[in-house]
């Protein structure tokens, strides 16, 4: 079903890498259509991430204006010792909830965008078209074909077969709970900060982030940690990736599915190695979940009708803090490079490519960096 007046955007993944793509491309005067497997909407997944310029970029870009109450500031970073005493650092910026930035976006694209419920299976393009085939029988044709659909991409796949996430050797527990659930002394140390605890291989951090309703008045916001620590493949890593059901996942573990056994585990550890007030964290959360570090860098970015963009192409640590950031950025170079280009569609991707290509893969070095000072090479 191509479209005779606007050129047609298939995007494949219905996450904030392919909503800020159907955002900006809408804005410039695409038809798009967004296709996610998953029935549902995903606004409860994720948990905090600290605001990019990326991200508002974009927003603004496609007149989606985050507003002034988007996110929750922090005044000073604070680096706490194992007995509670911390040493503070001005350094402000500010904090956004995963599911608050997701529903945004949805909210901007609007539903009769988004196809739900709808496996990707496979393309084929020539020089007009390209087209995508789903598990459901119904095949789209359109002008592009964008793999929004993260590190697990399944269009990667079938173009790339042969190149995957690289697992680095540990993992990010993480866990949000409300803002009044925390302890006395956690509520003491924690108030307008972001927090850092670093020990041997592992880190842990905290900072305050919006309400699921997206409020951000005092009380209402919810506190998110994240402890990385390392893991190594084998036995350990399979059963903390098992879940309640006997299944076991291949990258993250979402909340609500972390086997009592790994969650005592985590609880029993963090008593023994974190501050009291960061501890409190830990155990007050019923339902901490899982993601692995990994990284991932792809040779290219355009197959000739066919793009990766976001954590379908380049996969970097979360200690960059840019993985919203760099999904809204090649979404917004992607739109204005086509803007620019409009009688040329493969000038304006080359154009994008030639540019997001060496910024996405300095990002994914400086995260292995990163992670290297932390958890040690």
């Amino acid at each position: 079903m191509p479209s005779t007046q606007r050129p047609r955007a298939i995007i494949i993944g219905g996450s904030l890498g392919g909503l800020f793509n159907a955002i900006c491309l809408r804005k410039i005067g695409w038809d798009v259509q967004v296709f996610e497997r998953s029935p549902q909407e995903l606004d409860s997944r994720g948990g905090g991430l600290v605001l990019q310029p990326g991200v508002t970029e974009a927003l603004h870009f496609a007149d989606a204006s985050p507003g002034d109450d988007f996110g929750v500031p922090s005044r000073d970073r604070i680096f706490v010792e194992r007995d509670g005493t911390a040493r503070r650092v001005y350094m402000p910026q500010t904090q956004i909830a995963w599911n608050g930035l997701y529903l945004r976006l949805r909210q901007a694209l609007g539903s009769a965008a988004v196809h739900s419920g709808e496996t990707f299976g496979s393309f084929t393009q020539d020089e007009e078209q390209v087209t995508a085939h789903f598990a459901s029988g119904e095949s789209v044709q359109g002008d592009l074909l964008i793999g929004a659909d993260g590190p697990a991409s399944t269009l990667r796949e079938q173009l790339l077969p042969h190149h995957r996430p690289h697992y680095a050797g540990y993992a990010a527990w993480r866990g949000v709970l409300p803002e009044q659930a925390l302890s006395q002394r956690s509520e003491a140390l924690l108030q307008n900060v972001f927090a850092f605890q670093d020990g041997p291989h592992h880190q842990f951090l905290s900072y305050r982030i919006p309400g699921e309703d997206g409020s951000v008045r005092a009380g209402e916001r919810r506190q998110n940690w994240v402890w990385y620590q390392k893991i190594a493949k084998g036995n350990a890593l399979d059963a903390l990736l098992r879940d309640r059901n006997g299944h076991v996942h291949s990258h993250s573990l979402p909340p609500g599915s972390m086997r009592d056994e790994e969650i005592l585990s985590l609880t029993t550890a963090a008593r023994e190695s974190l501050a009291p007030a960061l501890a409190d964290l830990v155990t007050a959360t019923p339902d901490p979940f899982v993601q692995l570090i990994q990284d991932f860098e792809s040779p290219n970015m355009v197959f000739g009708r066919v793009l990766l963009t976001g954590d379908a192409a380049f996969v970097a640590r979360p200690h960059t803090g840019a993985g919203a950031g760099k999904a809204a950025a090649d979404a917004l170079a992607l739109a204005q490079a086509l803007q620019v280009n409009p009688a040329d569609l493969h000038r304006g991707l080359a154009l994008w490519e030639n540019a997001r290509l060496p910024e996405n893969r300095q990002l994914v070095r400086y995260g292995v960096a990163l992670g290297r000072q932390i958890m040690g090479s």
